[in-house]
């Protein structure tokens, strides 16, 4: 049995692949590049593009491996609206379309655990949203996710198992996307300001804690269900930024603005096509977005293990030592 991860040169993808080289499991990561690692001594790699059917249908896949799909496109960078919903639709639906249908017809393989996002909800019409939560996505990126989320479901008819995980924005060090500009300000001593008045809560997710509760889906033999990946205990997104700012020797100061203005602005903006922020990210920048995490406890006998503030300062500390080493 070997473990296959599509997306394997991700964020995600390293991370897992050297959690089971450290269990002695043989590991196939599938991408379109190779970043240099010395993990790849110990796994395969073959070049992939998820989007070329043909070259899906090369991945080599024996009955009793276990494929996690990780293959996608965020929603950073920014990208101007009118190629938005092309470029998430290839890789998000079609992506996992091609490789569900490698797998049908071309192997017996039928374990899979894929990788979507909380975005699947849209709006908070529960909190903390459970995995009943409904699904509204807010645009192209989400609602990829949400129509994949859709398709594996009647792949789960045809005799599949597929485990679907809904994180919450993963971090960890080395990955930055939105948090970028946030350090840059901390760094400066500018002002951080929030949309709206930063009394929500905000919930991050640790790379590692997304890897492991992998793990836990493959003990509990891949259950065909969907289940919410967050931290527990998530602070008010005010109370973090100043934790980071002290943290950090910062004399930046967090600045509260009216959420309505900043979003009118921040939309005109985007049909400008001169995007600052996804619609997706400013769209519930104001909202407090929390998992629930009882399902994932009770049918994985899983928890996350690293903070929020913990996550944060890890990420922040990180990227001051990446400066540090171009200088």
């Amino acid at each position: 049995m070997k473990h296959i991860i599509t997306g394997g040169d991700g964020f995600l993808g390293t991370e897992l692949a050297k959690k089971l080289i450290a269990r002695g499991e043989k590991v196939l990561a599938i991408d379109i590049k190779q970043t240099p690692s010395a993990h790849y001594d110990h796994i395969e790699y073959m070049h992939v593009d998820i989007t070329d059917k043909a070259a899906v249908a090369t991945i080599p896949v024996d009955d009793d491996d276990i494929v996690y799909h990780f293959a996608a496109r965020l929603l950073v960078p920014i990208i101007k609206r009118a190629e938005r919903q092309e470029y998430f639709w290839s890789v998000l639906y079609e992506g996992t379309e091609n490789l569900l249908d490698h797998l049908e017809n071309q192997t017996g393989c039928r374990k899979v655990i894929y990788y979507t996002t909380d975005m699947v909800y849209g709006h908070t019409l529960e909190n903390p949203r459970p995995e009943s939560h409904s699904r509204i996505p807010l645009g192209p990126y989400g609602n990829a996710k949400y129509e994949s989320e859709l398709l594996c479901e009647k792949y789960r008819e045809r005799g599949f198992n597929i485990t679907i995980f809904r994180p919450r924005l993963i971090i960890g060090p080395g990955r930055l996307g939105i948090l970028e500009t946030l350090f840059k300000l901390i760094d400066k001593n500018l002002p951080v300001p929030t949309i709206g008045g930063g009394r929500n809560f905000y919930q991050f997710i640790s790379v590692s804690d997304c890897a492991d509760i992998c793990l836990a889906a493959v003990e509990k033999g891949v259950p065909n269900e969907a289940y919410n990946v967050g931290s527990l205990g998530a602070p008010r997104v005010r109370g973090l930024l100043k934790e980071l700012i002290n943290s950090a020797g910062s004399k930046s100061i967090v600045i509260p603005t009216p959420a309505f203005a900043v979003k009118f602005v921040l939309a005109c903006l985007d049909k400008l096509n001169i995007p600052l922020l996804d619609p997706e990210q400013y769209l519930i920048a104001d909202e407090t977005c929390i998992l629930s995490m009882e399902k994932a406890k009770k049918e994985l006998d899983w928890e996350p293990k690293d903070s929020d503030t913990e996550m944060l300062n890890i990420a922040y500390s990180s990227w001051k030592e990446s400066l540090e080493k171009k200088a």
